[in-house]
């Protein structure tokens, strides 16, 4: 039985592209914020493919046998949507598949073009929100303060380091501070800086370590400047949390042959695995874990692909010594 997901979701993106067809609708955030809202990942490309793929199956009853399960997932952004479903009994309310298949457009493959990666294909994705405290003042008497502002620029830097010195150069790893909020005027020292950042990793272990290492400068240098107990930053872990994609390589290797018998294999091709998340790994992660893929289907216009890669071939190169 083949557990074969797509979804449709909405990205809160500015649209500036000038398109006649852009979305001009709005939405309301959790936080209150009103923001554009558009189909930003192809999603509703996923849903066409769904709902084809489940006529196309119907149609052919006479020339497969099984079960096929096909979800609807939201919320897949947010790392939401698999835990809940899980969480809601998915497995237990329906048949638990052996197999589980998704795919996820591209933007860096031409149209007709599959793309796999055996292993790791996605990554592990935390959001981290950290309030640095401090003790406010004038901007004059800098000496009589405790400033959140440089303590948020020194863990800034220092959480680099975590990637730079203490993950090991062939070991995946991404820390983004995406958002940084603090002060209100040019003189004056406030008492609080937000950060808010994505931590990204492929192993679990490696994940784990970057998190505690994140709380531990955090905490660390807040010391350091001499801020009592009460006042070290607030280090909080969101409950969105999407674990790392890894694509079962058995499993790779009986579909890739597959689809290069159908669409020939020119049309199937190796790619490297990414750092952005997918919660589809949820589905793979249950006891006893189940075989899982995700592949990509190119979505660019192939002249322009072609264009685009011709492009770059003439860019020049540069040779450089060791």
């Amino acid at each position: 039985m083949f557990n074969f997901q797509l979804r449709h979701n909405y990205e809160f993106e500015t649209h500036r592209t000038g398109l006649a067809y852009a979305s001009t609708s709005t939405a309301m955030q959790d936080d209150g914020t009103t923001v554009p809202v558009m189909h930003a990942c192809g999603h509703d490309l996923h849903m066409t493919v769904l709902v084809g793929t489940a006529r196309r199956l119907a149609a052919k009853r006479d020339t497969w046998q099984g079960t096929l399960m096909l979800i609807a997932q939201p919320a897949e952004e947010r790392g939401a949507g698999a835990r809940l479903m899980l969480a809601d009994g998915l497995f237990e309310r329906f048949p638990r598949p052996d197999y589980n298949l998704a795919l996820h457009a591209s933007a860096e493959l031409p149209v007709g073009v599959i793309g796999y990666t055996r292993g790791y294909a996605m990554a592990n994705v935390d959001s981290v929100d950290i309030n640095v405290r401090g003790i406010g003042g004038h901007g004059a008497y800098p000496h009589k303060t405790k400033d959140p502002v440089v303590l948020a620029a020194q863990l800034i830097l220092q959480s680099q380091t975590i990637i730079s010195r203490e993950i090991s150069p062939v070991e995946p790893a991404v820390i983004t501070v995406g958002s940084i909020h603090g002060g209100s005027k040019h003189n004056i020292i406030g008492d609080s800086v937000r950060l808010q950042l994505t931590v990204r990793s492929y192993s679990d272990e490696t994940r784990e370590y970057l998190l505690r290492r994140i709380k531990e400068i955090s905490l660390g240098l807040a010391r350091t400047a001499g801020l009592p107990e009460d006042l070290l930053p607030e280090v909080r872990i969101k409950d969105e949390h999407t674990p790392s994609v890894f694509n079962d390589p058995a499993l790779v290797d009986r579909v890739v042959s597959v689809l290069s018998g159908e669409l020939g294999e020119s049309s199937v091709q190796a790619v490297p695995p990414v750092m952005a998340g997918e919660d589809f790994a949820r589905y793979g992660r249950t006891e006893p874990p189940i075989p899982s893929m995700l592949f990509w289907l190119g979505t660019i216009d192939p002249d322009r692909y072609s264009a685009a890669m011709k492009s770059r071939e003439s860019l020049p190169v540069l040779q450089l010594g060791q």
